[in-house]
C-alpha cells in the first residue's frame, strides 16, 4: 500500500445512512451529487470522462479500479464529469504499457476527491433498493449534523437541467470537411466516440451548443441533424424539444441518443420519469423487436421514456426493449424520419451488436 495513513472517510446519505472508508492518497475533501452505481469491469477513464454523469458520486461495483492505469485516448470529453468516486480497492501502481499516467495522478490533475475501502456490495445493495439518491463523500467526519445540512441543499436530479453544464460554449468542427455527409449535432452532453462514430462514416459534423436554434443547426447546410448523450431531467430543456419538433415537423433525418431520445420523446407529447436506480453499465440487454435479435449495450441514464404512452402514440413505434425491466429502448416515428435509442451504440461492449445504429442514420440521410 503506497499510503499508510489515509484520512477516514464517510458516505452520508440523503436519508442518513453512513457507510465507512477512507481517502485516496493523501487528499482531503468534500464532494457532493446524486449517488449511483455502475457494473462495468472495465471502462473507468471512459466512465468518470462520460458528461452523462455529470453530478454524480459514482460506485464502481467492479472490485479493482485504476489497476490499468488511464491513457489520453480514452477520454470521452475535455475533463471529469463525476462528482466523485467511490470504491472498493484502489490501485496505486498499474500494468498497462499503453498508460499515459496512473489513475490516481489522473484524479489528482482533475481535482476529483475520490474514497476506497468501502464495502461497495453493501453500498450498491442499499442504493438498489432504496433507489438513487443524494449523498456526501468527505474527510470531514466529526460534524454530521453540519453535512446532513448542506446535503438538504444539494438539489434533486429530478427536474435538474444540467446540458448547459457540459455543453460546448461555441460550435466547432469534427470530421473531414470533404466528406460525403454533413451534420449538424446539438451537444447537450456529447462523447467523444460519437463524433468518432459518425466521422468514420464518411460525415463532417457542426456541433452546437446545448440552446441552439433550428436555425442555428439550419445554417451548416446539413444532410441530418443528431441529437446527443447528455445529464439531468429532460424535461427542463425546452429549447431542445422545440429544434427537435422543428426538425421532426419539416421531415428532417433525424437521430437521437441517450438524453437525445428522450428529448424526441418530449417532443411527441411522450412524457419521462426519473428511474428507480437508473442503468448504468456494459452488459444491458436489449431486444430489437424489429429483428428480434438480442444486443448488449453500454448504458447510462437516470430516466426513461413513458412505456404506456409511447405505445398509445399514433405516430411512435417502439423499436428496442430493455429486456431487464421491459423500459422503452429503442423509438422511430412512423410517417418521419426519426429514431432513437436509450443506449450508447459508440461504447460498443457487445462489441460491436449497436453500431449499426450509425450506419442507419447514414442511410436514412441517404433516402431522405
Amino acid at each position: 500500500m503506497k499510503y499508510q495513513r489515509r484520512q477516514k472517510a464517510i458516505i452520508l446519505l440523503a436519508d442518513g445512512s453512513i457507510f465507512y472508508g477512507k481517502a485516496v492518497g493523501n487528499k482531503q475533501g468534500t464532494a457532493f451529487g446524486e449517488v449511483c452505481f455502475n457494473t462495468g469491469m472495465t471502462g473507468y477513464q471512459e466512465i468518470f470522462t462520460d458528461p452523462s454523469y455529470y453530478g454524480q458520486l459514482m460506485v464502481t461495483t467492479n472490485a479493482h479500479i485504476g489497476n490499468y492505469g488511464t491513457n489520453v485516448d480514452e477520454i470521452e470529453s475535455d475533463s471529469i464529469k463525476i462528482a466523485g468516486l467511490i470504491c472498493k480497492n484502489f490501485s496505486y501502481d498499474y500494468s498497462r504499457d499503453a498508460a499515459d499516467q496512473s489513475l490516481e495522478d489522473f484524479l489528482n490533475v482533475n481535482d476529483l476527491f475520490a474514497i476506497s475501502d468501502v464495502d461497495t456490495r453493501a453500498l450498491v445493495s442499499y442504493i438498489r433498493d432504496h433507489g438513487a439518491m443524494n449523498a456526501v463523500i468527505t474527510t470531514e467526519v466529526d460534524d454530521i449534523e453540519q453535512l446532513k445540512k448542506q446535503l438538504a441543499d444539494v438539489p434533486s436530479m429530478n427536474g435538474l437541467e444540467l446540458a448547459s453544464k457540459v455543453s460546448t460554449k461555441e460550435p466547432y468542427y469534427f470530421g473531414d470537411e470533404n466528406a460525403s455527409y454533413k451534420i449538424s449535432a446539438l451537444d447537450i452532453g456529447i462523447k467523444k466516440n460519437i463524433l468518432r462514430n459518425l466521422a468514420k462514416r464518411d460525415a463532417y459534423i457542426k456541433v452546437f451548443p446545448y440552446n441552439a436554434t433550428f436555425e442555428d443547426l439550419q445554417s451548416f447546410n446539413p444532410d441530418g441533424y443528431f441529437l446527443s448523450n447528455g445529464p439531468g431531467d429532460p424535461e427542463p430543456l425546452v429549447e431542445a424539444q422545440a429544434l427537435a419538433k422543428e426538425i421532426i415537423e419539416r421531415n428532417l433525418p433525424l437521430f437521437g441518443i441517450c438524453l437525445g431520445h428522450q428529448v424526441i420523446a418530449l417532443a411527441n407529447g411522450v412524457s419521462t420519469y426519473k428511474m428507480h436506480n437508473g442503468h448504468r453499465g456494459i452488459n444491458h440487454p436489449i431486444k430489437n423487436l424489429k429483428t428480434g435479435k438480442g444486443e448488449i449495450t453500454s448504458q447510462n441514464h437516470g430516466f426513461a421514456v413513458n412505456r404506456e404512452e409511447a405505445e398509445s402514440h399514433p405516430d411512435l413505434k417502439i423499436t428496442h426493449i430493455h429486456l431487464n425491466d421491459n423500459t422503452v429502448a429503442g423509438l422511430e416515428m412512423k410517417s418521419k424520419n426519426c429514431f432513437s435509442v436509450q443506449y450508447h451504440p459508440e461504447a460498443s461492449p457487445g462489441p460491436h451488436d449497436s453500431s449499426y445504429l450509425f450506419d442507419q442514420f447514414i442511410e436514412n440521410i441517404k433516402i431522405k
